[in-house]
């Protein structure tokens, strides 16, 4: 079989196998056998790259990042829809529908709360992809959608246009896997699955988007040229043939069957593998729905149906406080079960002490509670005429209810930290954060490997590392012998990174990349910093009192003192490894700006910091110098109006010699 003709064989299966697992949920192959018919596609795609065609699977993986999104104007507008918030009011709308058409037959669909987009093909490829925008013009996101495996990247027996509506969303179970990697990582987390879809699609790198996972429910036909349809439903049939993934509907003829479905879709909501706020009710004749037309907002012919938020009293048992990966401690009211969209509910988040002293909630209160955005339990209010005698104001616990250490308040937020160098509940954190590149540099292991290190009990604390055996690590799943080599050998390696990125690895709270380089360059050992006071600590520039404290106190831990000890055993260095006396930027701190010529912003950084220097990310009274490249913009126009030196490439290249 010749390469192109192995290419196309291989393209149709892979799109069969897709379809089946994305869209059908009924996967025929094992992943090892689909990773093996890709491999090959990519093989020969790679030999032969004339013949790669963009509807190819080996598209949806990601190509090149994009500089930003280029609009589009809808051929056919992506219109809103109006609200209804009770049966009222539906029922008012569907009486309206029957004055105009006699015997109106409606479909009844989830309304998900994602982000609409128009998918576009030519001749049955698809060529286009954008979201809603203000339902005119919208932003062209092509690239990020050819990473949705749901999307069809060809369909059969094509018209020769059509364009398609659809809701990409992010399933449930993807958004707490991205929030639970996020929090290790130290991450802003996603408040809601919606919130994460839109965040991943205004991501201009389309691998970021493929490794999140999103998907799509096709809803509507915007427009077609080549095919003529009577019902709404004869568009959703014909899509889920082209094997596009539709969006779940029914169809009803009456306003009692119309409002049942919608109760029902209310009642059972939180089954479902995405969010959802309500539910569209539709004429389902396209000749009728032409007829009722739209107004300048919204199509006459539908509408959409907004659950309203349940609320329920219920009584708080107790009051938990757990650990995250972080080490903030967050509390937890529990109370009694109470039913609320359709899940029973035992517990809510009160988030922090602040949060705790502004709703005054206490054990034993009766209290208001209700579901966010449908997803997430809330305490809304404390009945206070309901309140028991007795009760007491809570505090949050002032040590760590894992490793009773000693807790501290964030000085710029309300959150509340465990200070335990070796706590628990931190420990995959912490080990991740260890072995990343700007601290001790451990290739190889990430977060995947660190947690599957600690479910095998190999390791619980930094420390373990340095026991590990490649025998032990080769054991593990998805690591082989040489695998285990080379990150025992890493771990090895890294013994020599010297003070100051060991002094990052620590996770001392306030002290990053910059701050544990002047530290090491100041004191030159462990020994000697620990034994520093605090002004000398706040004589070294950039080091405040804050950071100072934070660093007397992580010294005065006992668990720091035994994660040290450890260390210190295993042979890991305490000393600073200085390949350069010159400290000129000493006391200085650049900004920089535009696009630079000779340097990338992380190789001017670099030798800034190198030179004692720090770098920010923005201007202000205490800014020393900007180096500005091309475009230079509003930095630029603000260090002009401040009076900071400006320099130019050829300056920063005199300053550097």
């Amino acid at each position: 079989m010749d390469a192109k003709a192995e290419i196309e064989k291989l393209r149709k299966e892979l799109n069969e196998h897709n379809h089946k697992y994305y869209v059908l949920d009924e996967p025929s192959i094992s992943d090892f056998e689909y990773d093996a018919l890709m491999r090959r596609l990519i093989e020969l795609e790679e030999e032969n790259p004339e013949l790669v065609t963009p509807d190819s699977p080996t598209q949806r993986v990601g190509g090149a990042a994009v500089s930003g999104f280029e609009q589009v104007i809808h051929e056919v507008p992506l219109e809103s829809l109006n609200d209804v918030f009770s049966d009222d009011e539906l029922k008012a709308f569907y009486e309206k529908i029957e004055q105009s058409v006699a015997q109106p037959e409606f479909t009844v669909e989830p309304k998900i709360d994602g982000l609409s987009m128009a998918l576009i093909y030519e001749n049955g490829v698809f060529v286009r992809g954008a979201t809603r925008g203000d339902g005119r013009v919208g932003e062209d996101v092509t690239e990020n959608l050819r990473t949705i495996r749901s999307i069809p990247l060809t369909i059969p027996d094509a018209p020769e246009t059509l364009i398609v509506r659809g809701e990409v969303y992010m399933p449930r179970k993807v958004f707490e896997e991205l929030n639970a990697e996020r929090e290790v990582r130290g991450e802003k987390l996603f408040a809601n699955p919606r919130n994460a879809a839109a965040g991943t699609m205004r991501q201009l790198d389309p691998q970021v988007v493929s490794s999140r996972k999103l998907d799509i429910l096709v809803f509507n036909v915007q427009y077609v040229k080549g095919k003529d349809f009577t019902t709404h439903t004869e568009t959703l049939e014909y899509l889920k043939a082209c094997n596009f993934k539709i969006i779940p509907y029914k169809i009803v003829s009456n306003y009692a069957d119309c409002a049942d479905v919608i109760h029902n879709i209310g009642e059972h909501r939180d089954e479902y593998e995405y969010g959802i706020d309500g539910a569209v009710v539709k004429v389902n004749s396209l000749p009728e729905r032409g007829r009722l037309g739209s107004t300048a907002k919204a199509p006459r012919w539908a509408a959409a149906y907004k659950y309203p938020p349940e609320k329920k009293e219920t009584v708080v048992k107790d009051i938990v406080v757990q650990v995250g990966r972080t080490g903030v401690l967050t509390p937890k009211a529990v109370f009694d079960p109470v039913r609320l969209a359709g899940t029973t509910v035992t517990y809510a988040t009160l988030h922090n002490q602040d949060v705790i002293d502004a709703l005054d909630v206490r054990i034993g209160d009766t209290v208001l509670v209700q579901k966010a955005g449908e997803i997430i339990p809330e305490v809304l209010e404390v009945i206070k005429e309901k309140r028991p005698e007795g009760t007491v104001p809570y505090k949050l616990p002032e040590f760590c209810p894992v490793c009773s250490s000693p807790v501290s308040r964030d000085e710029d937020g309300a959150a509340i930290r465990c200070t335990g160098a070796e706590c628990p509940a931190q420990q995959l954190r912490n080990i991740v954060h260890f072995a990343s590149k700007g601290a001790m540099d451990i290739d190889g292991l990430g977060e995947s490997l660190a947690k599957n290190l600690i479910d095998s009990g190999l390791i619980s604390t930094a420390a373990d590392l340095y026991e590990l055996e490649a025998q032990s690590v080769s054991m593990l799943e998805r690591m082989g012998k040489k695998s285990a080599e080379n990150l025992i050998a890493a771990i090895e390696k890294s013994k020599s990174a010297g003070l100051a990125r060991l002094l990052y690895a620590l996770g001392i709270r306030q002290v990053g990349e910059a701050a544990a380089k002047l530290l090491a360059r100041r004191f030159g050992d462990m020994d000697a910093l620990k034994a520093a006071t605090a002004e000398e600590l706040t004589n070294i520039n950039d080091v405040g009192a804050t950071t100072a404290e934070y660093i007397i106190s992580w010294f005065a831990n006992p668990q720091s003192e035994h994660l040290l000890s450890r260390l210190k055993a295993a042979g890991v260095s305490m000393t600073a490894v200085e390949d350069r006396v010159d400290s000129r930027f000493e006391g200085m701190t650049f900004v920089l700006t535009g696009t630079l010529s000779s340097y990338t912003r992380d190789e001017a950084k670099a030798i800034v910091e190198s030179l004692g220097g720090k770098v920010s990310g923005s201007v202000s009274k205490k800014t020393t110098v900007v180096l500005a490249g091309e475009s230079a913009g509003s930095k630029l126009t603000k260090a002009t109006e401040l009076g900071i030196r400006i320099i130019d490439e050829a300056e920063f290249a005199e300053m550097i010699k």
